[in-house]
């Protein structure tokens, strides 16, 4: 009599834990499965909810790994290499010189950005 009960309490919960899985589209693994029953009154062992989640066959689905690349393809034009390292000027503002600086605003979404010319006729 006793197998009885605990089967059907068994079956009451398999029914909770699919419709758990089928609402997420199959994306909720055990552990989640698991607080979702907690959030709808059950209170349950996490090893219960992964033990009949295997015997009910369900199983989240994982998210492939994207493999890092840095390519970024082509880009744009390459300037043509004037100056060939020879960055001092005979006369004012006759070779400069920039580069661009991206700094994070704290406490905000917000980008600086710091981009200073420099002059190489008195770069000593």
């Amino acid at each position: 009599m006793k197998q009885l009960d605990k089967l059907d309490k068994n079956q009451e919960l398999k029914a909770e834990i699919q419709s758990i899985f089928i609402e997420h589209k199959g994306n909720y693994s055990y552990r989640r499965i698991h607080l979702e029953l907690r959030n709808r009154g059950y209170l349950v062992n996490h090893k219960i909810v992964q033990r009949l989640m295997k015997v009910l066959n369900l199983q989240a689905k994982m998210r492939q790994k994207r493999k890092y690349s840095s390519h970024k393809g082509n880009v744009g034009k390459k300037a043509e290499n004037l100056i060939k390292r020879q960055f001092e000027g005979s006369k004012t503002m006759e070779k400069c010189y920039t580069d661009v600086t991206e700094f994070a605003i704290p406490a905000s979404t917000q980008k600086l950005y710091l981009s200073p010319v420099l002059d190489g006729f008195n770069s000593t």
